[in-house]
């Protein structure tokens, strides 16, 4: 098979880890920086071209798409999709999951414990914003962060009408959630390949610090999982429509409840936490699964 991989930087672990599996496995791998990719869009022959060239033959494609470059990478992605190239993870499934509050409101229509959310855009709101989550601690994120940027732990009820007043100031726009008191700064990443977890780790805030990201200087260490935890995840990553996902869960007093969602999940942390081949399995999947023009959307949406 010929697997283009998407992402800007060749030496990137993940990047990395997955062209090696590919290529053990006797597959041809590429990556293509995707903000290089610029496109041709007509009814009969769409095309993307990359440096000059036309990209063609492809089998594959497995987006390694950052969030600053989602808005792009998304849209390559579904021109791939209308030339009938299998995706490894679909167009529309990846923008799903990037909005933070529309991925929240469709697990939550679909049942799946949540930490208590809100949302808002006055500040003379505030006050009853802040009661509705359960007051002081509360967590702030910004609908655009990533890898724990804009987020926030607000201690006492002034601290968090502070915050909240300055990021709508600024025209931000932000969640306020619970604080799960009883998770003690620590999350369970579980890595889900085609509708199964096939690894998971918990990951430590370091002293100090509530957020548990390992870009944030958290530690991780392999973990076993419930079974409720593993439905979750597994439902979490079905709702998105997402083939390969990162669910995040934290354990609160009344069950799992989801953080996020995440399209692109790193390998390192988790294949160096769990020692397993999970860049391999990704290619394993992609052996199983692609299909020309499976696409379930084809580049709708």
């Amino acid at each position: 098979m010929k697997i283009a991989i998407l992402s800007r930087n060749p030496k990137l672990y993940s990047t990395r880890r997955l062209a090696e599996a590919a290529r053990e496995r006797g597959h041809e791998a590429r990556v293509i920086d995707v903000l290089r990719c610029y496109m041709n869009i007509t009814s009969h022959a769409p095309s993307i071209h990359y440096r000059g060239e036309t990209l063609t033959g492809f089998d594959a494609v497995i987006p390694r798409i950052g969030a600053s470059v989602t808005f792009y990478g998304t849209a390559v992605l579904r021109q791939f999709e209308m030339m009938n190239v299998y995706p490894l993870n679909e167009s529309v499934a990846i923008s799903r999951a990037r909005d933070k509050l529309r991925s929240l409101q469709l697990l939550s229509r679909r049942g799946i414990g949540l930490p208590i959310t809100g949302f808002a855009h006055t500040p003379d709101d505030i006050e009853d914003l802040i009661k509705m989550v359960g007051g002081a601690p509360l967590v702030i994120k910004l609908l655009e962060g990533t890898q724990g940027i804009g987020v926030v732990l607000a201690e006492t009820r002034q601290a968090a009408e502070s915050v909240i007043e300055a990021f709508l100031g600024l025209k931000a726009n932000i969640l306020v959630q619970e604080y799960i008191h009883e998770a003690k700064g620590a999350d369970i990443r579980c890595f889900i390949i085609g509708e199964k977890v096939v690894a998971s780790m918990r990951r430590q805030a370091k002293p100090g610090e509530f957020r548990s990201n390992l870009h944030r200087g958290g530690s991780a260490d392999l973990i076993r999982i419930t079974p409720e935890e593993r439905s979750t995840a597994v439902r979490a990553a079905k709702i998105m429509g997402l083939n390969v996902a990162g669910v995040d869960i934290l354990r609160s007093n009344h069950g799992p409840v989801v953080m996020e969602v995440n399209s692109s999940p790193g390998l390192e942390g988790i294949e160096t936490a769990t020692n397993k081949d999970i860049a391999g399995q990704m290619i394993d999947f992609i052996e199983k699964d692609a299909v020309a023009g499976k696409t379930r959307t084809r580049g709708k949406g």
